[in-house]
């Protein structure tokens, strides 16, 4: 995957996939709300496993029922690349099953 820059309008544009998703700055975010702590646990553990397997890694913050994602490329000079809308992605197929919204 492409560690190049993509521009704000194009990030803008492909975040319209990504409901919940908000280009802050540069870098996307996301807070999803779930059902308990357990769950929102177990979603933050999902998500370093995706981290894992992409080798990429967000700020990520567990809260007592929700899950908060920040998410850009060092790599990129700290821009948001392909790789954060890969991860941001493969996050937003996941939360569901934990019962995120």
């Amino acid at each position: 995957m492409s560690a190049e820059p993509l521009s704000r309008a194009e990030t803008e544009h492909r975040l319209e996939a990504l409901p919940g998703w908000a280009l802050e700055g540069d870098r996307i975010t996301r807070t999803f709300r779930l059902p308990s702590h357990f769950a929102a646990a177990a979603l933050t553990v999902h998500i370093a496993r995706i981290q894992e397997e992409l080798n990429h890694h967000s700020d990520l913050t567990l809260g007592y029922n929700t899950v908060a994602l920040s998410v850009h490329t060092h790599d990129a000079g700290g821009a948001v690349t392909e790789k954060d809308l890969e991860l941001a992605a493969r996050v937003a197929a996941a939360a569901p099953a934990h019962g995120a919204e």
